[in-house]
Formats: structure tokens, sequence, C-alpha cells
């Protein structure tokens, strides 16, 4: 069993230690589908659990290997003795247990923007301005003219939220897709999600004005356990709410690869498929991982009902919402509406 270990350093000020935020962000990137707690934190110090105690429950729980990420940005002396020293003791202590100790955040690219940003917003911009500006930058970094106009706003706006141009070659749209997506915002109809992540990004207010509303059944208790078709909640929530709803306009993944395959098995049925597709829809499909991801994405951009998804096994809820959050911009008019 291997396990994540985020390493920080820890405040006197309580509501700074928030380390837990990461932790779920990367472990629904690399194990999208899994509802164990895989990635955990520690704080070297002022919080808990201490590193020393979070290694002894990883270990409690089961872990053989253990990956600690010393969520620094640089290489000072908690990273480079403080936390080593800590692991070679855990290492001494348990002799069985293999201990993987990564680098620190160090320079990347995407910190750049976060530094923009930040400074941007001390300089006073309110955040509609800090999004304009960041929509000036993609348009000065990346030609998106070569794009049917109803798509570039749906493509600034992954590209904005994922700070990754690699989209405009990646992400590929039903030539009916965003008409649809549109057209189903209008008429008032639900949007269902994967995964709570996917469903708190959406932005509810600009939904409700047409009245449909954002559903995901994961939580539900007859969505629990993959039971003895060892099938997924996400799957099964899924599958749940096409079958019971007749108001779903949009279907929007962005974590689990088996709820989109899922969702094209219940579209192309013959039992109930043909209800759904007689009512219009568009399907936005964006796993993100290593494990079917990339297949049931490839499966998607081969269906001729309207689509969005991306051919990379990049993807996540994050490109989800704002796929979702596009479109719904799009609905009302805004500026996102007339982009060129």
């Amino acid at each position: 069993m291997e396990l994540i270990l985020l390493a920080g350093h820890g405040s006197p000020k309580n509501n700074a230690n928030n380390l837990e935020h990461v932790a779920r962000l990367l472990h629904e990137m690399i194990h999208p589908e899994c509802d164990k707690e895989c990635v955990r934190v520690a704080y070297l110090q002022f919080a808990k659990p201490g590193i020393m105690e979070a290694i002894a429950a990883c270990i409690h729980d089961g872990a053989k290997k253990l990956i600690v990420h010393p969520y620094f940005l640089s290489n000072g002396m908690h990273v480079s003795t403080d936390i080593p020293s800590i692991i070679r003791e855990a290492g001494e202590r348990y002799p069985e247990v293999e201990f993987i100790y990564t680098a620190p955040l160090g320079v990347h690219n995407k910190m750049a923007q976060v530094v923009l940003e930040r400074i941007e917003g001390a300089s006073g911009l309110k955040p509609e301005g800090i999004e304009q500006k960041s929509f000036e930058i993609i348009s000065d970094e990346v030609d998106l003219s070569d794009l049917p106009a109803e798509m570039q706003p749906v493509m600034k706006r992954v590209i904005h939220t994922t700070a990754d141009f690699e989209y405009k070659s990646s992400l590929i749209f039903h030539p009916d897709a965003v008409k649809a997506g549109i057209d189903a915002i209008k008429a008032g109809k639900d949007i269902l999600t994967d995964v709570e992540m996917v469903k708190t990004g959406i932005s509810k207010k600009m939904l409700q004005e047409w009245g449909g509303k954002v559903i995901c059944n994961i939580q539900r208790p007859e969505a629990g356990g993959g039971g003895s078709e060892n099938r997924t909640r996400a799957e099964i929530g899924i599958e749940e709410a096409l079958k019971k709803n007749s108001n779903i306009g949009i279907i929007a993944i962005g974590n689990a690869p088996t709820a989109l395959l899922k969702t094209i098995e219940v579209i192309n049925s013959t039992d109930y498929g043909q209800r759904i597709k007689d009512k219009g829809f568009l399907v936005i499909g964006v796993p993100v991982g290593f494990v079917k991801a990339l297949e049931s994405k490839s499966l998607l951009a081969a269906q001729d009902f309207p689509f969005i998804t991306n051919i990379s096994r990049k993807g996540g809820s994050t490109v989800a919402v704002a796929i979702v959050n596009a479109l719904l911009k799009m609905a009302k008019g805004g500026d996102e509406q007339r982009d060129s």
C-alpha cells in the first residue's frame, strides 16, 4: 500500500494550516475514483499531526511505501535537514517501510501566473478585472482565430482555469456542443455531475436564473459502495439520475472515467437512452487520470451526440466546471459570448 504525505511548516494561526485542501485536490488528480485517504498531511511545528505522528498513522493503516513531499518553496534548513532527520528516524523505527522524499515545490511556470494574480489583486483590481486581464494575456499568447467563434469563450476559460495552453490542441467539440449546452440552460434543464467538487464549482446563481439546478448522486445511500458488481459510486449515481430524472440537459464528468463510460452506455441504450436523446443534451467528459481516462474520452469523441472532451490524460473537476460556467455566461449574453 502506497500513501503520500504532504509535510508543511505549520503556523500558530489555526486557519493558516489548510494543507488538507491541497491534499484533496492532489488525491482527486491521481486517484479520481478512490474514497480512501491516500494523501495525508503533517506539520513540522505548531499544528497537528506532527510529521512523525502522521508517519506512524500511515504505517498503522498499512502503508508499505510512503512518499513524503515537503510543501515548501525552497530547499532551506527545514527541507534539507529537519524533515530528512525525521524520515531517517522513521526508517530506523520502521525498516520494512520504503520512504521516498521528494524535492520541494521549487520554481514552476504556473507559479508565475499565481504571482501575477496576487500582484493584480494587491493593485486594487476587482476579480472581474483580474479575469479580463488574464483573458487578454491568453489572447496575446495563443491564436484562437482558427476556432469557431462560439467555441472560443469555452477554450479561453479552460486555459484560464488551468494555465495550460495544451488544451488548445486537445479540447474538442461536437459541432452542436455549444448550442446544445446553451439551449439546455435556457430551457431550465438540470446539470448532472459525477462528483461533489464539480457540483460545488458550478455557478448556481447563473443557473437558477433559468430554473435549473445542479445534481450529484454520489453521496446518496443507494449509490454507496461498489456492491457485488464492483461498480464505483460515481458510476451508480450517474446511472440512477439518468434513469429517474427526465430534466437533465447537461452531464458534466470531471473526475470518474467509469461515470463517463456509464453515461455513454446509458445514452446509447435502447430502453431509455432514446428518451434522453429526444430531449436534447450535452455531455462534458473531461476525467483526469491514467486508468480509463483517455480511453473513456476517446470513446466519447466517437459519439454522434453533442459532447465536449479532451483527448489527453489531463482534465479534472476544475476543467468541467470551467466549461459549464463558460456556457452559463454565454447563455446570459455576457462579454464572453462576444469574444472573437
